[in-house]
């Protein structure tokens, strides 16, 4: 039944669905009427918002471009990808690939967030040359709602660890919330986990039938160099210099020693797409073998730069309009404290929808969320918790985070999505459950 319900999302997906860019567009359009309609703001303030938001995602833009390249350049480097082939060579069907590639994903995304969308979608390519009984389109989708279904147990994930930093926005209302509240609670431990397993036998359901395969078309990349001219100039001696090389790693490591000494094991994204710089200039071994790894990568990032400020914008006019504000209080006010965990979830999967930045959508809607839960006598960690899970599940609807899989693959949106939403409707379901349930039981 999955099977037949995928395939005609997918068919819709493919009549009506356009460009990822323009799904912005559109989504851009909506929010301005929705803000002229419902928070009266007049057309010259709505397109004030948006200016005014609009390069609010520079930073972040800057780091998920790192993120995507120097991912792309470390799993490029020789010692990765010979064992990156190793593992993708072991499934031998399409359902083998399926659940390697979710798995795979999923492990990398409980470490980094960021590493699951990049490492997942060039392992499910590895995986789609070597299995060609397997569909392309459903190996990509796979990696991706992997990653995502992974994610409430994520060490990674933003709001948990923002309220557990000193000096968080917070910290005079509710202090440090404690990881054992939040990403090691039972509420995000049974989502991330049961999700993972409905989204296992989902996408075994919905395998396309071998006359339906769309197998991997693109050319087989083995990237490994060999430098066939010895260096004679100085100038190709320092291109090719090891030396140089590994004094920069030395750098690289002591500063690694020092932040994880003074921080922890905090993979927030900068400190991220530094280790991945230093491991890749190392596994990589000169700096040309990796300026040719990132130069190689860079393509894939041109949805990232082009579409982030858009929506930058469409935040602008959240935020700047109130929308937020009115999305969240209208659910708050019809609460109490059995509805707060499941209306509090569905808030942050509207939210999501129009302020696909877990950080930013924290910061704005957190405050609202935590108010209301002490107003009703309910834990701020419900809050946080119920929160972090509504903003996770409509990423596999919003295509934000996904731009990353797509670039890197090739694919448009509309080759993945109808696989992403019958996901997200079956975590949408095992999550409404979890989260109205999980309080009530574990307190």
């Amino acid at each position: 039944m999955l099977r037949s319900v995928s395939q005609r999302f997918k068919v819709g997906v493919e009549n009506y669905l356009p460009n990822a860019f323009i799904f912005a567009i559109l989504l851009t359009l909506l929010t301005l009427v929705l803000g002229m309609t419902v928070t009266k703001q007049s057309l010259f303030e709505m397109t004030g918002h948006w200016y005014g938001g609009f390069w609010n995602f520079l930073a972040f833009t800057t780091q998920m471009i790192l993120i995507l390249i120097t991912g792309y350049a470390l799993v490029k480097a020789p010692p990765v990808e010979r064992l990156m082939i190793r593992v993708a060579s072991i499934p031998k069907s399409q359902k083998s690939a399926l659940v390697m590639t979710i798995l795979v994903a999923a492990v990398a995304g409980y470490l980094s967030w960021g590493l699951g969308f990049v490492l997942g979608t060039l392992f499910a390519m590895e995986v789609a040359k070597n299995v060609k009984s397997a569909d392309f389109r459903i190996l990509i989708a796979a990696a991706y709602t992997g990653t995502i279904a992974i994610l409430p147990a994520s060490i990674t994930v933003t709001a948990p660890l923002l309220v557990n930093t000193p000096g968080h926005s917070l910290e005079d209302k509710i202090g440090l919330v404690p990881l054992s509240e939040t990403i090691f609670s039972p509420t995000l431990l049974l989502t991330a986990f049961i999700g993972l397993f409905v989204v296992l036998y989902a996408y075994i359901k919905m395998m396309p039938k071998p006359e339906e395969v769309v197998p991997f078309e693109g050319e087989v990349d083995n990237f490994t160099q060999v430098e066939r001219i010895k260096p004679t100039t100085v100038a190709e001696k320092l291109d090719s210099s090891r030396i140089l090389n590994y004094i920069l790693v030395g750098l690289g490591v002591i500063w690694i020693i020092q932040y994880f000494g003074q921080n922890g094991f905090n993979l927030e994204l900068n400190i991220l797409n530094f280790f991945f710089i230093i491991l890749g200039l190392a596994l990589h071994g000169t700096p040309m073998s990796y300026i040719n790894a990132i130069t190689s990568g860079m393509p894939s990032a041109s949805g990232i730069l082009l579409q982030f400020p858009f929506y930058a914008g469409i935040m602008g006019m959240m935020v700047g309009s109130g929308l937020i504000t009115v999305i969240t209080n209208a659910i708050v006010a019809v609460s109490n404290e059995y509805t707060f965990p499941f209306l509090s979830f569905l808030s942050a999967a509207i939210v999501n929808i129009f302020v696909p930045s877990a950080g930013g959508q924290w910061q704005i809607q957190g405050p609202i969320m935590v108010e209301a839960a002490q107003q009703l006598g309910v834990p701020v960690s419900i809050a946080i918790n119920t929160v972090t899970i509504g903003d996770l599940v409509t990423n596999l609807m919003q295509p934000f985070f996904v731009l990353p899989a797509l670039g890197l693959s090739g694919l448009g949106l509309k080759d993945i999505w109808g696989y992403c939403l019958v996901s997200m409707i079956l975590l949408f379901a095992v999550t409404s459950v979890i989260v109205t349930v999980a309080p009530l039981v574990f307190g």
